[in-house]
C-alpha cells in the first residue's frame, strides 16, 4: 500500500472538484525552469534488516560524551542523570501524554507541571513559574519582551557576558519591533557597572544580567539590582539552576524575571535539543507572563485538583496577543526535570554544586600550574573557566581529541580578541583521574 491512501478514483474526484484535470496543472505557476523533468535517482529498496545495519554503521561514526571525556559547557551540560529519572519519564502514561486542549480532564498531566512549577520557585525563589519554554535563549527573549510590555519602554540592555547564542535569539524576537538592543561591556570578564550606570536611562526596560555568565565568572548582582532598579528598569537574571543549590538566588537579589536553560537538570545532551527553558517571575507580573501557569484548588466536594489559570495560547487570546509557545516535547523535558529534582532534593542537589565547584576549581589549579597556561579573568567562578593558551584554542581542541578528549570550546567563535581563549566547564561526572589525564595531555601538548 503507498503512503498516501488514495485511490484513482479518489484523486480524479479531488480534481474534478479543483477544476483541473491532472495533477501537473496544480504547477502551472511554478516555472518550468525550476521544474525536474527526470525521476528522482533514489537507490533500490532494501529490507528492514539491511536498513537497520545500515544505520548502525551511520550512526556508530559518532562519538557522543559516553566515548569521550567532555570538559565541553558554554550552556549545555554532562550532568550525571541518575537511570531511574528516565525510567519514571518513559512510562507510557507520560511519555505519550499530548498536551491538554480540555485540561481539567487531564489532572495527571496538570499536577506534573504544577509541581515542576512549585520547584522551579523553589530553586530560584521567585514567586511564580510557568510551564517552561523551549530552551534558555527563548526564555530571555521572552523575558525582554515582557519587560517592555511592563514598562512601556522600548530599550533593553544586556550584558556582554550573555551566552552569545542567547544574544543572537533575543536580537532576532526584537529585530522587527523596532526594540534597541544594547550591549554592556566587560571589565575583567563581569559587567562593568560603571558602563551600566552611563548607558541605562529612563527609555530601558530591563537589564540583562547571567551569573554565573557565559564564561563561567558570578557577577556583583547585588551593585547591578540597585541601579537598575532605580532607573525603574527590570533586572531579569539567567542563571545555571545547579548553582542555585549554593549561591545567593535571583530572588535574594531582587530580580523581577528569572530564566535559564534547565537541561542540566536530569534532561540529555540530546545533540543540542530539545532543551529547556526556565521562567520565573515576581507576581505582580504575571498577567505578562508567556506560557501557561496551573493552580491548585479544591472541587466542590473539596478535593484536591488542578486547574489551567493562565494561558496566553492563539487559541485562547487575540492572535497577535498571544506569547504561549509551549508544546508537548517541552512538558516532557519540564518532567524529567521534576523527577530529577524530586529525587535528588535539597541535599542532593547541593552535593552535585559542591562537586562541580571543588572538581573545576582543581582542574583550574592544575591547568594554571603548565607553562603557558593561565587562568584569563582573577574573578570567583562556579564550574567553568577561561584559560588562555599558548596558542590558538582550536589547535589545542584538535590535539586533545586525538586523546578521545573534548577540551572545551574556542571562545574565537565569538570574539576575535579570544583567539588563545578555552572555556573549560568540570561537572560532578568528570573523575579526579580524567581530570588529570587533561592536565597531562594539556602538558604534554607543549613539551
Amino acid at each position: 500500500m503507498g503512503y498516501i491512501p488514495n485511490t484513482e478514483d479518489d484523486q480524479k474526484l479531488m480534481l474534478e472538484k479543483m477544476g483541473v484535470r491532472a495533477f501537473q496543472d496544480l504547477l502551472r505557476t511554478v516555472p518550468e525552469s525550476i521544474k525536474l523533468k527526470d525521476e528522482l535517482k533514489l537507490p533500490k529498496g532494501i529490507s528492514e534488516l539491511e536498513l537497520v545495519q545500515l544505520l548502525q554503521n551511520i550512526s556508530g561514526k559518532n562519538k557522543g560524551t559516553d566515548k569521550l571525556i567532555s570538559f565541553l559547557g558554554g550552556g549545555a551540560y554532562d550532568h550525571f542523570i541518575p537511570s531511574v529519572v528516565n525510567h519514571i519519564l518513559l512510562r507510557s502514561e507520560f511519555y505519550t501524554a499530548y498536551t491538554p486542549y480540555q485540561p481539567e480532564v487531564s489532572q495527571g498531566t496538570l499536577q506534573s507541571i504544577y509541581e515542576y512549577q512549585t520547584l522551579i520557585c523553589q530553586l530560584t525563589e521567585m514567586e511564580v513559574a510557568n510551564a517552561s519554554m523551549y530552551d534558555g535563549a527563548s526564555a530571555v527573549a521572552e523575558a525582554a519582551l515582557m519587560s517592555l510590555a511592563e514598562t512601556g519602554r522600548n530599550e533593553i540592555l544586556v550584558s556582554s557576558s550573555l551566552n552569545p547564542n542567547y544574544y543572537r535569539v533575543l536580537c532576532t524576537y526584537c529585530e522587527r519591533g523596532g526594540i534597541k538592543v544594547r550591549k554592556i561591556e566587560l571589565k575583567d570578564g563581569i559587567t562593568d557597572t560603571t558602563s551600566l550606570e552611563s548607558k541605562i536611562s529612563s527609555k530601558t526596560a530591563s537589564f540583562i544580567l547571567q551569573s554565573p555568565n557565559f564564561y563561567g565568572l558570578i557577577e556583583n548582582a547585588e551593585e547591578i539590582e540597585k541601579k537598575v532598579h532605580s532607573a525603574g528598569a527590570l533586572l531579569i537574571m539567567v542563571c545555571d539552576p545547579i548553582s542555585l543549590a549554593i549561591l545567593k538566588t535571583p530572588g535574594e537579589y531582587g530580580a523581577d524575571i528569572a530564566v535559564g536553560e534547565g537541561q542540566p537538570l536530569g534532561n540529555s545532551l540530546n545533540f543540542g535539543g530539545p532543551f529547556l527553558g526556565f521562567f520565573a517571575c515576581k507576581q505582580s507580573l504575571i498577567r505578562k507572563m508567556p506560557g501557561r501557569l496551573v493552580g491548585e484548588t479544591v472541587d466542590s466536594k473539596g478535593r484536591r485538583g488542578f486547574v489551567l489559570v493562565l494561558q496566553t495560547r492563539e487559541q485562547h487570546i487575540r492572535r497577535e496577543k498571544a506569547t504561549s509557545n509551549i508544546c508537548t516535547n517541552e512538558a516532557l523535558c519540564a518532567l524529567a526535570a521534576t523527577v530529577y529534582l524530586s529525587l535528588l532534593g535539597k541535599n542532593g542537589l547541593r552535593k552535585v554544586a559542591e562537586l562541580c565547584l571543588q572538581k573545576s576549581h582543581y582542574a583550574a589549579e592544575q591547568i594554571s600550574r603548565i607553562g603557558g597556561f593561565k587562568l584569563q579573568f582573577p574573578g570567583q567562578f562556579f564550574k567553568e573557566f577561561v584559560v588562555e593558551t599558548p596558542f590558538p584554542a582550536s589547535r589545542v581542541i584538535k590535539l586533545l581529541l586525538k586523546k578521545n578528549i573534548l577540551a572545551g570550546i574556542d571562545l574565537s567563535r565569538f570574539d576575535r580578541k579570544l583567539k588563545n581563549s578555552l572555556l573549560i566547564s568540570v561537572t560532578e561526572k568528570r573523575t579526579k583521574q580524567e581530570i588529570d589525564y587533561l592536565v597531562e595531555s594539556l602538558r604534554g601538548i607543549v613539551k
